[in-house]
């Protein structure tokens, strides 16, 4: 089963329904629900995503009721002092990606998810868009919209307030 390190963006373009990304986005959610792959977030990407929950809710119940839902999709894995130290070296340019890949590297991931495809063109581990990522996947998923998935329904219910 393939592994995916998510980057946070992809995670944001649900919880704020950002078109045009969100239909890619909640279908990554939706493979992962359905246990057609893992889905792996960093510890740095939950401590963000919890910034901007709070700063858009300004609720602190509602916004941990939403990590706990990411929990029940994601696997949450830690970003070592290792991994910072070698994304120094890093021929990507963005020190926050270069710790990602790092990350991934050293977890054995598949591959990493994201939008910003641009700040990984030297990552030396695959790197996919949502929508490049979901064709590796084909056959396997049915779109989010048929699917009444408890956890990605509270996530776009939350979608009314976090936008």
């Amino acid at each position: 089963m393939m592994k995916a390190l998510i980057d946070t963006c992809v995670v944001v373009d649900v919880l704020q329904k950002r078109e045009p990304f969100f239909e890619m986005s909640i279908n990554v959610f939706v493979a992962v629900a359905q246990q057609q792959c893992i889905g792996v977030l960093t510890a740095k990407s939950v401590t963000d995503i919890y910034y901007l929950l709070r700063r858009s809710l300004h609720d602190e119940k509602k916004t941990r009721a939403l990590l706990r839902t990411l929990f029940t999709l994601f696997a949450v894995e830690d970003t070592c002092a290792m991994d910072c130290q070698l994304a120094m070296s890093s021929l990507t340019k963005d020190y926050e990606d270069a710790i990602m890949i790092e990350t991934a590297k050293r977890l054995r991931l598949d591959c990493i998810v994201t939008r910003n495809l641009k700040d990984y063109m030297v990552a030396d581990i695959p790197v996919y868009a949502p929508k490049e990522f979901l064709t590796r996947l084909k056959g396997k998923i049915a779109r989010a919209a048929s699917l009444p998935l408890d956890a990605i329904q509270r996530l776009a219910d939350a979608n009314k307030q976090f936008a």
